[in-house]
Formats: C-alpha cells, structure tokens, sequence
C-alpha cells in the first residue's frame, strides 16, 4: 500500500521555500498555474512582457490567495537577446521549477517575424523558451530537485516537423505553424530530460498539455478574464469534451509539485486527453523519435546563438 495520498487538485501539496517561474503567467492557462501554485506558500514568479498585466495578475492573485508571495519579471520571449538580462533582473538565488507556458498563437496570415528573423510562433514558443533555458540553469542547477515543465498542445499531436523549413518560409499556415511550434517545444522538452540524464544533472524536464481550453468555460479572474452569463450558457455542450484554463493548467501543476514525476513524462487531461484531472500518459510515437529531437536541438542551438555545452556538458 502506498503511502501517498491520491492527487487531488484542489487540495495540492505545500511548496514553502520554493521559488517557481511561470512563463506567460499574466494570462491565460499561465494565470492559473500561477494562481494554484501561489496557493502552496512556494514564491511565484510571473514572467511577462507587459508590466501593467503583469501588475494586474499580481494583485488578482493577491486577492485570492491571502499571503501570496507573488511577483513578476519582465520577459519578452521574442527578444532572444534580452533574456539573460531578465533572468539576471529575477534576483534569486535558485530555481525550483519553470513552467514553459508563454505563447503566442497566430490564426490568419500573413507571416510575422521576430526582432530577430524567425517566425513569431517558431521563435517565441520554442526558440524563446531554449534560449531562455540555457540562461537559467545555474539557478536550476542550484535547487536540490528543480524541473523544467514545457507546456505543449493537443493541436502538436497530429503535426510533424518539416526540419528543412521549420520556419514555415516556404508554405506558411498559420494553425499548422502554431502546432508545429508547440511540437518543436515538446521535442526540446523529451531532448532536454535526455542530456540532463546523460549529464548526471538533478534536474528533470517534464512536458504537459492542457487538452481542449475554452476562455467561455473558463471562471472569471477581472479584470484578467470576464466570463458573460452568455458565453458561460453557450459554452455548456461543449463541457462535455473540453474544459475551461483553470482545469488546462492541472497538468503543469501537477507536473511542478507530485513528488512521483520523473523526468521525460508526458501529462494531460484524464478523459480523451482533452479534459478532467490530470494523468500521465504515453508520451506520443513521434515524439519518442531521437534523431529528430537530436537534429532540432542543434538547430535551435544555431538559430538562438546559445550553447547549452556550458551548463550541460554533454
């Protein structure tokens, strides 16, 4: 018999002492994995580009979870040369647990870039989050038991990367550029906990998806998120397959606190993988595939300009 009590996520394990950064954690899913996990006495670390969002977030978590230690850090994802600075800005001395949940999701053309010349999904959602990852491991590294959770999609599941034009410059599709960026997150994310163990690191990479996530099924969070009494009524047949970003973030919580996640899992939703409490499941064919995780990872080494030889020398 074990000793540990079933994962209940309403009632989640106490993380006093700890220091987590939420990527995204403004709006959103990132929101509310910042919320649940400000319930548990850790110190929660909002990364945002918008100071005045971030500033709202703050207070609406505030309000809620009387005693939260919560505050934010300014973070653009499609500014690669400014995110060691921002990691620097953060002013703590390790690092628990980051949650990869920044994103940007385009759904008409036409094409848009970084500052930097990559496309915008492309450049935010993974490149942002690779480079941002070499910038903080030393404070990971300096946690006794710290992971790396990248939040991928449902809409990943049914894309394939195309490595000579993972830029989408040929034939740009905005939903098939979006799922193929998660995609390429959730390789980095299989890719990363594989070095990590080959370096002999304490540190564990773990990805998460939300399932199916619906603003009009989500509980209001002013002036974060205003749910109408007509959108909450329109949206109930659809309960019935997807769920609101409050229970979209179950997966990365539990990911950040269950003591029995290890390193290179995948978790979603329990019910079709599109709604309920969170579960691991398999981690998906194409994502267990080597060779294509290896050859992203050197790609976005050369796209990024970062050397992850550094801090994880393998």
């Amino acid at each position: 018999m074990s000793s540990t009590p079933p994962w209940n996520v309403r009632r989640l394990p106490a993380a006093d002492g700890r220091v987590f950064l939420v990527t995204g954690g403004n709006a959103g899913i990132g929101y509310f994995v910042a919320e649940q996990l400000s319930a548990t006495g850790a110190t929660v670390v909002l990364g945002s580009r918008s100071p005045a969002k971030a500033e709202a977030a703050t207070a609406s978590i505030r309000a809620r979870v009387p005693g939260a230690r919560v505050r934010a850090v300014r973070l653009d994802l499609a500014d690669l040369p400014s995110l060691e600075t921002a990691v620097a800005s953060m002013g703590v001395e390790r690092l628990d647990a980051v949650v990869h949940n920044a994103g940007v999701a385009l759904d008409d053309p036409p094409r848009e870039e970084t500052a930097d010349g990559h496309e915008l999904m492309f450049g935010t959602n993974h490149l942002g989050h690779f480079a941002l990852t070499r910038w903080l491991m030393p404070l990971l590294s300096a946690a006794p038991a710290a992971r790396v959770v990248t939040m991928g999609s449902f809409a990943a599941k049914s894309e394939r990367l195309d490595l000579d034009d993972p830029q989408s410059r040929r034939d740009y599709q905005p939903k098939r550029a979006y799922g193929r960026s998660k995609l390429a997150q959730m390789y980095f994310g299989v890719e990363l906990d594989r070095r990590l163990r080959a370096a002999g690191s304490p540190v564990v990479s773990v990805i998460a998806h939300p399932g199916g996530a619906l603003d009009s099924l989500t509980p209001s969070r002013p002036p974060i998120h205003v749910r109408t009494t007509g959108a909450r009524l329109g949206a109930a047949p659809a309960a019935l397959l997807v769920q609101g970003k409050h229970a979209g973030a179950w997966p990365a919580v539990r990911a950040v606190l269950d003591p029995a996640v290890r390193g290179g899992q995948l978790w979603g939703p329990r019910v079709f993988g599109l709604r309920g409490e969170p579960r691991r499941e398999p981690v998906w064919n194409h994502l267990a595939d080597p060779g294509v995780a290896a050859r992203l990872w050197e790609a976005s080494c050369a796209l990024t300009g970062v050397d992850f030889r550094t801090v994880i020398p393998v």
